[in-house]
């Protein structure tokens, strides 16, 4: 698995995370699942702040991989050259 597929895995895995805790944010707003959370000491803020860092990482993550990307064929297209 080279860098640019690691980098890729992160930014999936950070997206799907961002998702999963915005539904569980709208779970805790409609009042479902409210005790679930609580329990675990989890409030609404704190799973919208969950899902803005996820985001942020995932989009990084992304930026990271496709300029790496990019890098590499032109250092391909160089040693066609």
């Amino acid at each position: 698995m080279n860098h640019v597929a690691r980098l890729q895995l992160v930014g999936r895995v950070t997206y799907y995370l961002g998702w999963l805790s915005l539904l569980c944010g709208g779970l805790v707003h409609i009042n479902i699942a409210r005790g679930l959370f609580a329990a675990m000491s989890l409030s609404q803020r704190n799973l919208f702040e969950v899902a803005v860092v996820c985001f942020v990482i995932s989009m990084a993550s992304e930026i990271r991989a496709r300029d790496a990307e990019s890098k590499d064929m032109s250092g391909g297209l160089r040693k066609a050259a």
